[in-house]
């Protein structure tokens, strides 16, 4: 029985070591207002399994460390997706950082703040903030955690795809305090069945979540990601399914065609199949597409 507890108490550090909430900022969040005592962080778990927390106001990163042995330096920082309205974070959060470590990735899954004039100045810049910070803090934190700040990258489903694309092309447009001038571009960038524009093929959803139904032209141009590619955006990884009902396949399309004009390495894999949001796990085909993450990964040398 000694031997059981005992043995139950290794696993259990491990576990508590492994994965770590961390707050995102000290002190007064930015860019916030005073939280309304009504306005609860809510998580309930769906019918299909899915945990989804709506009103979020305060932003943590939850860090996956792989076992030492297996730790590559690389890390990634994942955004869940949800339309901006929630998010579903085991489904493309929690399950996503569990396969990174089993190849020696670190991941910091964000729960970051969603839009909201309620809690925030500008609701539309709050969860850039979030991401920025976030890389912010993986890199100030690097040698502490065992990371490569030279191999630290960005990924999103969905409107966490968003987010993550908005970070990708918008890394230069600090909106956080950064004493130490460390970089925030991401060294990759991971786009799964992403929201990227807020033109012709827009998710309406994340769209007026995020900017409103009177979104400004201007602001609509700064979201449409695809328009502010550069020879110096990241290199980009993309997935996407044709049938996808939820945000067109046109999405990752225009993004890949605007790294393609700029010269700048993607690679992206299109299914015949899998529709909107399944995660991990795309039911209509045999194939992974997070093995052809990992070899894309291996190719371009981040782990």
């Amino acid at each position: 029985m000694k031997y059981l507890t005992a043995l139950f108490m290794i696993l259990f550090s491990a576990a508590a070591v492994a994965q770590q909430v961390i707050p995102l900022y000290e002190g007064k969040i930015p860019g916030s207002k005073v939280t309304p005592a009504d306005y609860k962080e809510e998580s309930p778990k769906g019918d299909d399994g899915i945990t989804r927390i709506s009103r979020v106001s305060v932003p943590t990163i939850t860090a996956f460390f792989p076992v030492k042995e297996k730790a590559t330096g690389a890390a990634v920082i994942i955004c869940p997706g949800g339309g901006y309205g929630i998010l579903a974070i085991d489904h493309e959060g929690y399950n996503v950082a569990k396969r990174f470590n089993e190849f020696g990735v670190a991941a910091f899954v964000l729960k970051y703040r969603l839009p909201s004039d309620v809690i925030m100045e500008d609701k539309s810049l709050g969860p850039l903030m979030d991401a920025q910070q976030a890389i912010y803090m993986v890199r100030k934190n690097a040698a502490k955690w065992n990371i490569d700040p030279g191999k630290t990258g960005i990924m999103g489903f969905s409107a966490g795809g968003h987010l993550a694309a908005t970070l990708t092309v918008h890394y230069d447009d600090q909106k956080i305090v950064n004493k130490e001038k460390l970089s925030l571009r991401p060294d990759f960038s991971i786009l799964i069945y992403p929201v990227v524009s807020f033109s012709t093929f827009a998710h309406q959803g994340s769209a007026v979540n995020l900017i409103g139904r009177d979104g400004t032209q201007k602001q609509r141009d700064y979201f449409s990601n695809e328009k502010h590619v550069t020879f110096n955006t990241p290199p980009t990884f993309l997935v996407h399914a044709n049938d996808d009902g939820g945000v067109p396949v046109q999405n990752s399309i225009l993004f890949n065609e605007a790294l393609v004009k700029n010269k700048v390495r993607a690679e992206m894999h299109l299914y015949q199949g899998g529709g909107h949001g399944f995660g991990l796990n795309n039911k209509t085909t045999s194939d992974d597409w997070f093995e052809r993450l990992e070899n894309w990964m291996a190719a371009n040398k981040w782990l």
